[in-house]
């Protein structure tokens, strides 16, 4: 029983002041190797020693990221939720199941980190109560839910000066101003809008947008491709 709760490549440049064009690059492969840590899969909160709260997030965003994080010379570490694929070797990987696992180990391991990219379709509510025993079918079933913790707001509010935040939006299609809303309120560096359609698909749609107001809406392309696009080229100048 799964109850789920909700869940190209174009150079960018931007105005100087002085009229000239900059690149701001995040991940570039010509940039020193950085510490990279993203986050990946989706989390299961549990109902009870079977059931749990979920959603359908295969982890294909954050084993792309990995790849690209690898490939362009980074030093990469993973915290991963339940996936059911083999994940890129050549990492130091963190397996987490919970969203408060992924929040402990996200504030544990950010510190030593210089970007984190926060992939993970982490569960937006838990259980209050968890059962101990598994629970039989009796009619009804009502669940009460409390908040998970907003990992990706809680790291912005640790983040020193150099270190930077990506983080992902899904949204119903079109939804682009909760994605912009998430960006201001939880203090990110850049943030991936995509829309719902993309999840568990081998592609992706996104728009990139910065806290100045700029937004780079991509073509449909695979998520490999995607993660090249935004190491390679994007991001928040450090």
């Amino acid at each position: 029983m799964l109850i789920s709760m909700r869940s190209s490549y174009q150079r960018m440049t931007a105005d100087h002041p002085n009229g000239a064009d900059r690149k701001l690059p995040i991940a570039n492969l010509k940039s020193p190797p950085m510490d990279v840590l993203i986050t990946a899969g989706p989390t299961r909160e549990p109902i009870d020693p079977v059931r749990y709260i979920g959603n359908r997030s295969s982890g294909r965003m954050g084993a792309a990221l990995v790849s690209g994080a690898l490939a362009a010379g980074h030093r990469v570490t993973v915290i991963l939720g339940p996936v059911a694929f083999a994940f890129p070797a050549g990492v130091r990987r963190i397996d987490v199941e919970t969203a408060a696992q992924m929040h402990d180990a996200v504030l544990r391991e950010f510190p030593s980190h210089d970007l984190l990219i926060m992939a993970a379709a982490v569960a937006d509510y838990r259980p209050i109560h968890v059962h101990s025993d598994k629970l039989g079918r009796e009619g009804a079933l009502t669940i009460e839910c409390e908040a998970t913790p907003d990992i990706v707001a809680t790291a912005a509010k640790i983040k020193r000066p150099g270190q930077r935040i990506i983080g992902f939006s899904l949204e119903s299609e079109g939804n682009l101003a909760r994605a912009r809303q998430k960006l201001a309120r939880k203090n990110l560096d850049l943030i991936v809008y995509n829309p719902v359609g993309t999840m568990n698909s081998e592609e992706v749609e996104a728009t990139l947008i910065w806290p100045d107001g700029r937004e780079e809406p991509l073509p449909r392309q695979s998520k490999m491709q995607f993660a090249q696009t935004l190491l390679n080229e994007r991001g928040a100048a450090p």
